[in-house]
């Protein structure tokens, strides 16, 4: 047996001077050869340096920034399988704390006995609590002797495109409120123009990506509430609070939005954005057991154990859900309070800047979700320049 291997000389070869990198890389099939690790990992790590820098996104409500204990949990938990609690009890452990913090954080009854789920982003906590409002509103139907064939859901054209979807895959027609004139948020009086025997629910805004701006929550409540009293329907209100669920109970505590008014049966948050967390988690919360039907619960044993799942991604990764955890105990509330809080004086001095250029009218400053937005003047002239020319230019700085 020969005491030396011979070498193939692109062993030794600088990465760009590789075989590996001496053609296009596969687009539509799968190579037939093997190459070696550095190299594919220059060949994508340099095409992803024609993406933006997440850094300089300023149409974004993600987070793009992670402290390195959050790298470290993540490269140490991305095998974990978030729905295999027999096999990862601790990681579900954690998910059930992170559900009991944000039920206290809203307000629930007992948060003790909170339920909710973590989930991919708010879009998939939305089609949860919207499937859990058309199965309890069927669930009525169908106990009080009439049909359920009709049901539709209230809520503005500014919702985010996760409810047109709900509306669409689960066969419930939208009820869609405009915006007119200086409105850019729904009204309890336009809520009730479209309510009747098959609403299976409100959905209120907690910071309209449109503007930024808080829906009234507790005025659509209240509204409710005297439409139940006078006609005996009994709608509920789930809250989107996508951005400002994260937000209010830190820098407006005051702000009733959240399970302090009863006829909120649900609310959602994505844990991504003010949450802090990497990309990948969001939450559902519901008042209690009585607002999620049981037939929506499944028990899977095939992973070793009997478990409840609710979702509608099954296998997904644990370490954003770990992260979100990490997030509550390194901030606390004085934590995310401070970065809430900053956010929101850094919007409300660029709208005061803004303001002051000439060409702009704001038309919220910030003091809802930490989100400014601005529109040109009307009546002058600006030669067909538009805001998407400004985007334009701001995107030759990146």
């Amino acid at each position: 047996m020969p005491l030396h291997k011979t070498h193939n000389h692109n062993d030794f070869d600088d990465v760009f001077a590789s075989n590996d990198l001496e053609v296009s890389a596969p687009k539509y099939r799968l190579p037939e050869r093997q190459m070696d690790a550095k190299h594919a990992y220059q060949i994508i790590s340099d095409e992803l340096m024609l993406d933006g820098n997440s850094r300089l996104n300023l149409a974004t409500f993600c987070g793009t920034w992670m402290e390195d204990e959050v790298r470290r949990l993540m490269a140490e938990t991305f095998d974990k399988n978030m729905v295999d609690r027999d096999e990862y009890p601790q990681t579900a452990e954690i998910e059930r704390r992170c559900v009991h913090m944000i039920a206290d954080l809203w307000n629930a009854p007992d948060a003790d006995l909170a339920v909710g789920t973590s989930t991919v982003g708010s879009s998939e906590a939305c089609q949860l609590a919207g499937m859990a409002m058309k199965w309890r509103w069927r669930n009525a139907r169908k106990a009080a002797g009439k049909d359920g064939d009709k049901p539709n859901i209230i809520m503005g054209v500014n919702v985010q495109v996760c409810w047109h979807k709900f509306a669409r895959y689960w066969d419930v027609e939208e009820r869609l409120i405009p915006m007119e004139g200086d409105r850019f948020i729904i009204s309890a009086e336009e809520v009730l123009k479209l309510c009747d025997e098959n609403t299976i629910g409100v959905v209120a805004i907690l910071g309209s990506t449109f503007t930024g701006q808080y829906e009234p929550v507790v005025e659509i409540a209240t509204a409710l509430d005297k439409l139940q009293a006078e006609t005996g329907l009994d709608i509920p209100l789930h809250v989107d609070g996508a951005s400002g669920a994260m937000i209010a109970p830190f820098i407006q505590p005051d702000l009733e939005w959240d399970f302090r008014c009863e006829r909120v049966v649900s609310i959602n948050t994505s844990g991504h954005k003010y949450g802090l967390a990497p990309l990948g988690v969001g939450w559902a919360v519901w008042r209690n057991q009585e607002f999620l039907p049981d037939d929506l619960i499944f028990n899977v044993n095939y992973l070793g154990g009997d478990m409840p799942d609710f979702a509608i991604n099954f296998s997904r990764p644990g370490g954003q859900v770990c992260c979100q955890y990490y997030n509550f105990l390194r901030l606390g509330r004085e934590g995310y309070a401070k970065i809430q809080q900053n956010c929101q004086d850094t919007a409300l001095s660029l709208a005061e800047a803004i303001g002051k250029m000439g060409p702009f009218e704001i038309i919220h400053p910030g003091n809802d979700i930490p989100v400014l937005s601005w529109k040109l003047k009307d009546g002058e002239d600006f030669n067909g320049y538009t805001l998407f020319d400004l985007g334009e230019r701001l995107r030759h700085r990146g």
